[in-house]
């Protein structure tokens, strides 16, 4: 499945959880790094306006689906992807790297909620190695001096995975970043994935997301920051379900 920005194509290139999971798994054995990105509307709508984000997208070896929107579209074109919000992916990849013996590095967020995340993690997955922690001062910038200090740092961890809570696209970016300057680091841009591990932030109930209304959940807890973010969203909708359904006639 692939979406147009800017007349360049953005592919969800990883349809189905057990592939991901074979892959990265691959790449820990081989001491590979990897970028991965979770596709969202949110995130058309940053990449329509900004070709230095569409370009970090386009960088990333493995991109999946974040939202049920994506699900819906991809099925209206016939073909088909599963749901994997990066908030979700942050237990399944940390286990992952305890079975390949690859440490783990979190990245973004606060130190408290890094903390937290970091004893939460050790405490669900068995083996699991947190190599260290860091949480940017001030205002964070993929292209700085904080950054070139972070990617030095991954650079001379090795092989590790880094979970980037960075919001995009500045996690993005900074990945695009670090396959050149740590290739041997996976990257993986999983939002707030770890303030809700650590308790810092509140997902909404599992049934709530069982009928897909998390947006609006969402939303709510923060109308006057996700309204307008959300209103975006929808007006893109009309124009993806029309390039789906040409898609899905091809």
């Amino acid at each position: 499945m692939y979406f147009e920005c800017q007349g360049r194509r953005i592919a969800v290139n990883t349809p189905a959880r057990a592939r991901l999971e074979a892959e990265i798994s691959a790449r820990f054995s081989a001491g590979q790094g990897f970028a991965l990105a979770t596709l969202n509307l949110d995130h058309l709508v940053k990449m329509e306006a900004s070709a230095a984000f569409l370009s970090a997208y386009q960088a990333q070896d493995l991109v999946v689906a974040d939202g049920r929107p994506i699900v819906w579209l991809s099925r209206l074109a016939r073909r088909p992807v599963e749901l994997m919000p990066g908030s979700d992916m942050v237990l399944p990849l940390s286990r992952l790297a305890a079975e390949a013996g690859v440490p783990v590095v979190l990245a973004g967020s606060t130190e408290e909620a890094l903390n937290d995340a970091e004893a939460a993690l050790t405490a669900t997955v068995p083996g699991l190695e947190i190599a260290w922690i860091h949480a940017p001062s001030g205002r964070f910038d993929p292209d700085g001096d904080e950054a070139d200090q972070i990617l030095h740092r991954l650079d001379e961890t090795g092989p590790c995975l880094c979970f980037l809570a960075l919001g995009a696209p500045k996690q993005e970016q900074f990945a695009q970043r670090g396959r050149k300057q740590a290739p041997a680091a996976g990257f993986a841009s999983v939002g707030a994935g770890l303030d809700f591990l650590g308790g810092h932030q509140k997902r909404a109930p599992s049934w709530v997301r069982a009928i897909a209304m998390e947006w609006l959940w969402r939303a709510l807890s923060s109308p006057g920051r996700l309204l307008p973010r959300y209103a975006k969203c929808l007006a893109i909708l009309p124009g993806l379900a029309l390039a789906a359904w040409r898609i899905r006639d091809r």
